[in-house]
């Protein structure tokens, strides 16, 4: 092949032999310029297909039912006989959280009942409930509470800082909003 840019060979027509060296010049230049990244990108998917393929090969290995061998009836039964054990035993907590649940809304349910029904006999007596509906609901918290669990104590929660307004431009150190002139950006006075 002659790269000296003469004349074109006897078998190849003139407009065939540009095309071969303008695509030479070309791969050449990209190489010269990315060549080094190239090598480098190609030597990084090569591990990663090598450390996928050994990946893959570890798997199978591990699990010999995927890779088509039979399987022993008695281990398939046992499986599933655990399963459904454990099955069974999460369906049991299941239904005893609900039971709790249920009772402590019927709990619930009828302390607010008897509130209402000493609301109603203090009204009828000429009484005033708000008092009588204060220390009724302290009952009921005191009564919630002691049958929840152990309540977080709340933090004091103090504002993180006092009195600050950003636009109010005071405080808050030296940078302060200032509307701007009036009369808009060509005004000259």
């Amino acid at each position: 092949m002659d790269l000296g840019g003469g004349a074109p060979g006897p078998g190849r027509p003139a407009l065939e032999e540009e095309g071969i060296q303008a695509l030479q010049q070309s791969v050449g230049s990209l190489l010269a310029s990315y060549g080094w990244y190239l090598l480098v990108a190609c030597v990084a998917v090569y591990l990663v297909v090598q450390k996928l393929a050994e990946k893959r090969s570890a798997q199978r290995r591990n699990r010999p039912e995927a890779a088509g061998a039979p399987l022993e009836p008695d281990v398939v039964v046992r499986r599933q006989e655990a399963l459904a054990a454990a099955r069974f035993k999460m369906q049991e907590e299941l239904n005893e959280q609900a039971e709790k649940f249920k009772e402590k809304q019927r709990q619930l349910e009828e302390e607010k009942r008897r509130q209402k029904i000493a609301i109603w006999e203090s009204m009828q007596e000429g009484k005033s409930y708000k008092g009588n509906l204060k220390l009724n609901q302290q009952e009921i918290e005191s009564a919630a509470s002691a049958s929840s669990t152990v309540p977080k104590p709340k933090p004091n929660k103090k504002p993180l800082r006092g009195g600050y307004n950003p636009l109010s431009g005071e405080g808050g150190g030296t940078c302060a909003w200032r509307p701007g002139r009036r009369g808009g950006p060509s005004s000259s006075g």
